[in-house]
């Protein structure tokens, strides 16, 4: 595989035991690619990830939820059809909302699916690409990859280039899981210790939405990896259970801080526009997080979403990594965060 000479840095090792002092990342922010390269290549396939590995991401994200059969499979939604062929597949296999339910076929089905460049339905019928602009919404030979194939695709590129890339795994959804009889979060540890990962906590994060679900995490699985709590915004409609506005409280980072070892807010949380000098007006977020040891990783960066105000997307690395000064951020884009960063911090 080819690698690209973008100035990767080393690893840095933010990470102590849980319960003991946090390691905070100096200089450094660690560029996560959000469902691998996805601003080039459909989300979450394996051709996506080696194109973030090759373009130096320090970490490559995975979504995940379960098949009928338990298989922990890299898949963003728990529905299939904004990045699937399952329409044309299994055309008569939708619940009565319409919608096709990961859980519902097993590993044998999904792997029939071909994976398209995300797409939604239009108001009279039509279906078109999210982002316009990126991969062609056009039929591929890609497929819905497992866990342990992402996992073992990444540990092979990792020892062919002599970096330690790591991992960033989102539960998706698990009291939906959970209704359905389905554990995620057993699941995915199970996974991560077949192939060795289990106890790598410099090299692999769990993050969530759910906050009860980090907590059976942390207290009843008792897994040392680190742990990030996401933060949606209210709006969403995300969890209904989870009060997100409290959580971004200096009541609710207190308690975040019991279980956690980080936050991962919506960009726009720490952004906040511009004042009438045209500066950039920030929220106390990442400095209230960072006097409670918690590490901050916002999503997500896109050049072709930008936030209003924002002209392109090296006036929002240097607004996240530089002013507001996160630890790391989400990118479609991994090439172009890894180059502000080298290019910013070269001696």
């Amino acid at each position: 595989m080819p690698r690209l000479a973008l100035g990767c840095c080393l690893l840095v090792l933010l990470w102590a035991k849980p319960g003991s002092a946090l390691l905070m990342a100096a200089d450094t922010p660690l560029v996560i690619a959000h469902r691998g390269a996805s601003g080039y290549l459909p989300e979450h396939t394996l051709p996506a990830k080696a194109m973030a590995h090759a373009m130096g991401a320090d970490y490559l994200e995975q979504d995940v939820v379960l098949t009928r059969d338990g298989v922990p499979i890299v898949l963003h939604d728990i529905h299939l059809e904004p990045t699937t062929d399952v329409e044309q597949v299994f055309p008569g296999r939708a619940r009565e909302d319409g919608r096709f339910y990961a859980i519902d076929f097993d590993l044998a089905e999904i792997r029939r699916l071909r994976v398209h460049e995300r797409s939604r339905r239009t108001p009279d019928g039509r279906e078109e690409a999210v982002f316009s602009g990126r991969f062609p919404l056009q039929p591929t030979s890609l497929q819905v990859p497992t866990l342990a194939e992402e996992i073992a695709l990444i540990d092979g590129m990792n020892r062919s280039s002599g970096r330690r890339a790591g991992l960033y795994i989102e539960l998706k959804a698990p009291q939906f899981h959970r209704r359905a009889g389905q554990d995620i979060a057993r699941a995915v540890l199970q996974v991560l210790r077949d192939t060795g990962y289990s106890e790598r906590t410099e090299q692999v994060y769990l993050q969530c939405f759910d906050d009860a679900t980090l907590r059976y995490l942390r207290s009843e699985l008792q897994t040392s990896l680190p742990l990030i709590q996401l933060i949606a915004d209210k709006a969403w409609g995300e969890d209904s259970a989870v009060d997100y506005d409290y959580l971004r409280s200096a009541a609710g980072l207190d308690e975040v801080a019991t279980y956690a070892d980080g936050i991962g807010p919506w960009i726009m949380h720490i952004y906040l526009g511009r004042d009438a000098t045209g500066a950039a007006r920030l929220s106390d977020l990442v400095d209230q997080a960072h006097a409670r040891n918690l590490l901050v990783h916002p999503f997500t960066l896109r050049s072709d979403h930008l936030p209003a105000g924002i002209e392109d997307l090296d006036t929002l690395h240097n607004i996240l990594l530089d002013q507001a000064g996160v630890d790391g951020a989400f990118t479609d884009f991994p090439d172009r965060m890894r180059a502000y960063i080298d290019r910013e911090r070269a001696p």
